[in-house]
């Protein structure tokens, strides 16, 4: 266990999280349900069964073996996640990245990292709910700076930041996505019996959840698919994959690399995990603690905030502080509350 690493592989996942739809902007003319797909195959298929494949022992036997429950109900918290995953873009759409990520990842934050403890009666030690409590502050700041933009910009300067800006359907797209995000920590949470048989069969301790990504995203590609194959329908967008007037090579490419991109925040959170101790439910706030830090990073690199007051520029500033000292005080509170944990045990 070191708490410190932890955080560290946190930061990477929130920075993988906090990137990939960047990796979206250079995909022309396809439809959005396109894009969006051929992305999704790639994080939610492709390259989790590779990694696991790679960097775990005996992954079919593993997942043969665990028993049906557990792999129904790891499927199923995946299923109501993909909810929130395929409207996770469209918040992007509409609020765009700094206050997008911000007011979704906030229902998150608080629902999946305080349900699956509580439900398992787990004491929280006072330090790692401090932390939480900091990190809901700062996004309560992030938010706050994005309400502080809408006052600031007119409609022009905000469609030349965020091309499809609307704050109404935004914020409501954006409390049901966040609400449905929190279940894929629910999905990891009842995973648990899938790290325990990898282990088992040899699997490093490091690597023990990718077996559980695999099942977890199955349920978020099922939701996916079927929405965008309803787009596809509605919108006779369907031919977009074989149609040789758009720029295929480019398309293809930066979809892929979005999506693998996405799927780098899981990998990392599920190494960071490993390292948190008996208190790993905290692993969920650090990680959207960091995609909150990154995406506002990305904000500001791609002038979302340009034309903005210096009221706004200071919330934004102030929450970036905050979100990074609640991973440090989740991180500190991890290490000191398994370091208790473990001279209690002796």
């Amino acid at each position: 266990m070191n708490p410190i690493l932890g955080v560290v592989f946190h930061w990477l996942g929130g920075l993988a999280s906090g990137s990939f739809y960047v990796a979206f902007r250079p995909v022309k003319r396809w439809s959005w349900e396109t894009f969006w797909l051929v992305g999704g195959f790639f994080s939610w298929i492709i390259v989790p069964w590779l990694l696991a494949s790679l960097m775990t022992r005996d992954l079919l036997l593993v997942l043969h073996q665990t028993a049906a429950p557990t792999l129904f109900w790891t499927w199923f918290f995946g299923l109501l996640w993909g909810f929130g995953g395929l409207t996770f873009g469209l918040t992007m759409r509409y609020l765009g990245m700094s206050l997008g990520m911000a007011t979704a990842l906030g229902y998150t934050a608080a629902f999946g990292t305080l349900v699956p403890p509580l439900v398992r009666h787990q004491h929280i030690p006072a330090l790692i709910l401090l932390g939480i409590f900091v990190c809901l502050c700062g996004i309560a700041l992030a938010g706050a700076a994005g309400f502080s933009k809408e006052r600031e910009m007119s409609d022009a300067q905000k469609r030349v930041a965020i091309k499809e800006f609307d704050l109404k359907k935004g914020l409501l797209i954006a409390t049901f996505c966040g609400i449905m995000s929190a279940c894929f920590s629910f999905g990891l949470a009842a995973g648990d019996p899938i790290k325990e048989l990898t282990l088992i069969h040899g699997t490093p301790y490091l690597w023990q959840g990718l077996p559980v990504l695999v099942v977890v995203l199955l349920g978020g590609f099922t939701t996916n698919f079927v929405w965008c194959a309803i787009l596809h329908i509605r919108n006779g967008s369907g031919g977009e994959y074989l149609d040789r007037s758009y720029p295929m090579l480019n398309n293809y490419f930066f979809s892929a690399l979005a999506g693998t991109i996405w799927y780098l925040q899981f990998f990392f959170y599920t190494m960071g995990e490993t390292q948190m101790g008996v208190y790993k439910f905290s692993s969920w706030t650090l990680h959207m603690a960091s995609i909150i830090i990154f995406s506002t990073l990305w904000g500001i690199a791609l002038k979302e905030w340009k034309g903005t007051g210096r009221r706004t520029r200071l919330l934004v500033a102030l929450s970036l502080a905050v979100l990074i000292g609640s991973t440090v005080i989740i991180g500190a509170g991890n290490y000191l509350g398994s370091k208790s944990a473990v001279t209690a045990s002796k």
